[in-house]
């Protein structure tokens, strides 16, 4: 019974933080794909890495490239004109492009380093005319290094993202948490008191549809009475959102690997028909062991 009442607890709880995660994830990628997060952050560091926050310098004519930008027509256009931005560049094509955008005439080399003495920012010039500097008169080589330049900026821009994006969902979580009263503490509590509501949970969802909805709701989450009382319980129950809130930073599919087990560790045991058949064949089988003995 103990075990039991263990492995549904686990099976609930997990059940219960995946699809909140599951539902965070999907919220997140709608609000990234509606006011275009990455580009603008892609944009913003661009614009950071080559030091010029008004776009009207070389982070301009850079996105005014057609192996940056494809959709552009290769015209200068301001930051508000543009139709689309890439989401992602890869570095080496942004290499070209720089290269392109200083002035390089394709086979000069030794031109192009008069072009980035003559470009206008001192940070960027410095930079630039070190990696010149490395490359030792080989273009390749040159573009390899501005590519690394790019490379690492962007590695460093993807981890503020991503701290940025573990706040926003932080926050949608701890949103659905309270709108829909998925308090860990009680639910913990009404699981292990009653363990049989999650046995009706066999596998992790494949998707977030009405089926996986169904499941999260058969669950002991949701409001009985609102607005709560600001009590003693009440700050129990904040505690519990904030809790739940914290969970989804793992992400689903952390939270639905955790349930696969659960369930396969609950699906180990002998079934009630296998038990039963077992005695079955036992009881047929007793009686031809003294007739074997009698002859």
């Amino acid at each position: 019974m103990f075990g039991s009442s263990v492995l549904e607890l686990a099976i609930g709880l997990a059940f219960c933080y995946g699809t909140v995660a599951l539902i965070v994830a999907t919220v997140q990628e709608a609000l990234a794909a509606a006011f275009r997060l990455r580009a603008n952050t892609l944009l913003a560091g661009i614009k950071s890495m080559l030091n010029d926050p008004r776009f009207t310098a070389l982070a301009q004519m850079v996105y005014a490239h057609p192996l940056v930008n494809p959709h552009s027509d290769g015209r200068v256009a301001d930051e508000r004109s543009m139709a689309a931005r890439p989401s992602y560049i890869e570095p080496v094509y942004f290499a070209i492009a720089l290269i392109d955008s200083i002035g390089h005439v394709p086979g000069n080399f030794a031109r192009l380093g008069a072009d980035i003495d003559a470009v206008a920012d001192p940070q960027v010039r410095r930079a630039l005319q070190g990696l010149y500097a490395r490359a030792g008169g080989d273009l390749e080589r040159f573009q390899h290094l501005i590519a690394g330049w790019f490379d690492n900026a962007m590695q460093r821009l993807s981890g503020n993202y991503k701290r940025r994006q573990l706040l926003i969902s932080f926050l949608i979580s701890l949103l659905l948490a309270i709108l829909f009263n998925i308090d860990s503490i009680a639910l913990f509590r009404t699981l292990w008191q009653q363990p049989q509501l999650a046995a009706h949970i066999g596998a992790a969802p494949l998707a977030l549809d009405a089926q996986t909805l169904r499941q999260l709701w058969a669950l002991p989450i949701g409001w009985q009475s609102f607005p709560p009382v600001l009590d003693t319980a009440f700050a129990l129950q904040a505690a519990g959102w904030i809790v739940t809130a914290s969970t989804t930073l793992f992400g689903a599919p952390f939270w639905f690997d955790l349930l696969q087990r659960a369930v396969q560790l609950r699906s180990t045991g002998t079934r009630p028909d296998d038990g039963a058949h077992l005695q079955v064949a036992t009881a047929s089988a007793a009686p031809a062991l003294p007739m074997t003995n009698q002859t």
